[in-house]
């Protein structure tokens, strides 16, 4: 009987680990054309990739590698900007943590401090690795993230698509799945890394 018991805890356990790594998180329709009251710079000489991430969700390591494997296949096709929430009432530096210093050790990114999330806000941002590219002339067109599931690095729907619009300057695939951590903790599930300041 405590057998059965334990294998019907492990298979639960599992089954309920499977579904939220692959349940997206909450991803609001992206401005079409770049917010003109947005504090990130815009440079019209290339596309500007944006991505908002949580500076505490685990999930968020394996999009920023997945972003470290797009720049190696297309260096200089574009600008990057990784912005980082820092909720208000938080300590100085507090966004400035691993994932912050992993963001900036990737040739060609510029790192930024969202405070309390304004620009996320302004984006319809609302789950970490959230990822948007807007044309030189401002125009979205990609959003979405670049992992299969929370924390899955690897080939995924995402990378491809940016990869092919930055090479060709097209994709079929122009929205996928956010996988990772709310930005916003009242949005955040109950136990989630990204809850706790």
């Amino acid at each position: 009987m405590t057998l059965v018991l334990w294998l019907a805890v492990v298979v639960g356990g599992t089954i309920l680990m499977s579904r939220y790594a692959n349940t997206p998180g909450v991803a609001g329709p992206a401005p079409k054309a770049w917010p003109l009251a947005s504090q990130i710079p815009f440079d019209a000489s290339r596309p500007t990739l944006v991505m908002f991430a949580h500076p505490r969700c685990p999930c968020t390591q394996a999009s920023l590698g997945e972003l470290e494997v797009l720049l190696a296949r297309v260096p200089d096709a574009v600008n990057v900007r990784v912005v980082f929430l820092k909720p208000a009432e938080t300590d100085t530096n507090w966004e400035k943590a691993a994932l912050w210093r992993r963001a900036s050790a990737i040739p060609g990114v510029s790192v930024y401090t969202d405070h309390a999330g304004i620009e996320a806000r302004r984006f319809h941002a609302g789950t970490s690795g959230q990822t948007l590219l807007y044309d030189r002339s401002g125009a979205l067109r990609f959003q979405g993230g670049i992992t299969l599931s929370r924390g899955h690095a690897g080939d995924n729907p995402g990378r491809s698509a940016l990869e092919e619009i930055l090479r060709a300057g097209h994709s079929n695939q122009i929205e996928t799945p956010v996988f990772g951590c709310s930005l916003f903790e009242a949005d955040c599930k109950q136990g989630e890394i990204a809850c706790q300041p």
